[in-house]
């Protein structure tokens, strides 16, 4: 547990543990089951594996590299145990995550020369998006950095009025303009008052449409240009929202808005409510994207800067 003291404080490794709590009981379940009654890693250890992976929605993609390792390191080392198998489970699972750049917001912190730090959020209707950003607006702030909104989703009143209500419940200030304005036109007022301001993170939120990705990718190209007018090197992060509860549904919406956009990076949304934990695995290795962000639970300390070893080491814990 060494790795929870050095990186997460008590509250967050709680958080955290209770969060995957649902995910780590059907990982493990599925896992024993594999392996029950056997001493060694043979080909039935290794099929009952492949297929307890697919079903805790790792992915056939991911699950099959997975495997893949694990065959090796058996021929390699000729003798493995089912004893051993856990911790080479863990040490391959944590490989397929993506390691996040030196400055994935650590104590949500910013890179430095980088003020306002443009942050782009991406995703479809329905995924916490709009929770998401109210979240990280309030951890952002709790952090010391001041922080503007910008409601660039004026397709939906709903959603100028759900980040409404977030920038009044985090005392984070926004920008808005009326139903149907130019998305455009609201990152760029958006970004110019960051400027006047002297804000130090910008948050501006987009439409959640998937139906037509030549639209879509239209709207979010004529956003970074407009944006790129005021701040060239900006968005300085694409953050694509996705729900974990979803399972494979979510592999397909990233794929979708990848072919779209230049996402660079993941926030894994509703993980406390779901067993399908192990879609994080697929999503970060079949894409090669870090996720930075996990949702897993109500509250807004909830939303935990992601680390892979700490995730890999709360799923593997069967004491947490």
């Amino acid at each position: 547990m060494g790795i929870f003291d050095r990186i997460f404080g008590k509250k967050e490794q709680e958080s955290l543990d209770a969060g995957l709590e649902k995910t780590r009981e059907g990982f493990f379940s599925k896992i024993a089951k594999a392996i029950a009654g056997k001493s060694t890693v043979d080909d039935e250890v290794l099929d009952n594996l492949e297929e307890a992976l697919v079903t805790a929605d790792v992915g056939i993609d991911t699950t099959l590299k997975v495997i893949e390792h694990i065959q090796a390191r058996v021929k390699r080392d000729k003798y493995v145990n089912t004893a051993d198998l856990h911790r080479i489970l863990q040490e391959e699972i944590g490989e397929m995550l993506v390691e996040a750049p030196e400055h994935s917001y650590r104590d949500f912190s910013t890179p430095t020369g980088k003020k306002p730090y443009v942050v782009l959020v991406v995703g479809v209707n329905g995924v916490g998006k709009t929770t998401t950003i109210g979240k990280l607006a309030y951890n952002f702030s709790r952090a010391g950095k001041s922080v503007l909104l910008g409601a660039a989703d004026t397709f939906r009143a709903a959603a100028v009025d759900q980040l409404t209500i977030w920038s009044e419940r985090t005392g984070v200030p926004i920008v808005k303009k009326e139903m149907g304005s130019d998305p455009a036109s609201v990152a760029f007022d958006t970004v110019n008052s960051a400027l006047a301001r002297g804000s130090d993170v910008v948050l501006i939120d987009t439409a959640g449409r998937l139906h037509n990705k030549t639209h879509l990718m239209e709207e979010l190209s004529k956003i970074r240009r407009v944006i790129q007018k005021v701040i060239p090197d900006a968005p300085h992060e694409v953050l694509l929202v996705l729900d974990g509860s979803t399972g494979q549904n979510a592999v397909e919406q990233a794929r979708h808005f990848l072919a779209a956009t230049d996402v660079s990076a993941l926030a894994i949304t509703k993980l406390d409510g779901t067993a399908k934990g192990g879609v994080v695995l697929a999503i970060a290795s079949q894409f090669s994207i870090p996720v930075k962000f996990v949702g897993v639970g109500e509250k807004m300390e909830d939303l935990l800067v992601f680390d892979r070893k700490a995730f890999v080491e709360s799923i593997f814990n069967r004491k947490a």
